[in-house]
């Protein structure tokens, strides 16, 4: 498998998933203004949507979007353990948070790293964000991880949103039970492995 990933985007969520499960796959950087690859190639023949994250997978096929590709990736391996079975109240769960993430801190995020916004504007988009932070903080104050006391798939990729917070000057300081969270994950292995290989330590 191939993941086309560039540094700080939602693409190292599926890069810290495929460390996890232990896959073997390339990783290859795409430049994020010029859509061309590392190794030289159009990422948008690759993908016509023009952003990372995509998997290629060794039948060619494309797959894109990161919450789906999370998904397609832990149920490679389920006895890791990192998405409850399909089919279950557990995974309808699972589905609920990776919605969320991606509709409220992702999409909420999208916003700020427009210089075209005012700031003033972009405050609006900031106090909505913390009310989504007030809900993650009230999970987290009781379990670990967002699915209770094991890392999944949508806490690789929360993890990953939250990193974006210092692009904004934004203080998680009073949201505890998140820096916590982000610190306890940070230490994972896979997520050491994944932040060295993207040069982002």
């Amino acid at each position: 498998m191939k993941l086309y990933f560039a540094p700080e985007t939602c693409s190292l969520s599926p890069h810290i998933v495929l460390r996890e499960l232990g896959l073997p796959f390339e990783l290859i950087k795409v430049n994020n203004k010029t859509k061309i690859t590392a190794t030289g190639e159009d990422f948008w023949q690759i993908n016509p949507k023009g952003y990372v994250a995509a998997l290629q997978l060794d039948n060619g096929q494309v797959l894109t979007e990161g919450t789906a590709i999370v998904q397609y990736l832990a149920d490679l391996k389920p006895e890791a353990t990192l998405a409850p079975l399909n089919g279950t109240w557990e995974r309808v769960r699972l589905q609920e948070w990776l919605s969320f993430i991606s509709s409220e801190i992702h999409s909420g995020m999208s916003p700020l790293f427009n210089r075209d916004i005012p700031e003033d504007v972009k405050d609006i988009f900031k106090t909505k964000l913390y009310k989504r932070f007030d809900f993650i903080e009230q999970t987290l104050a009781e379990h670990d991880y967002l699915l209770g006391g094991s890392f999944s798939i949508a806490d690789a990729y929360l993890f990953t949103v939250l990193r974006w917070v210092k692009f904004f000057a934004i203080d998680l300081s009073p949201w505890i039970s998140i820096v916590k969270y982000c610190d306890r994950i940070q230490r994972r292995p896979s997520v050491v492995a994944a932040l060295q290989a993207e040069a982002l330590v």
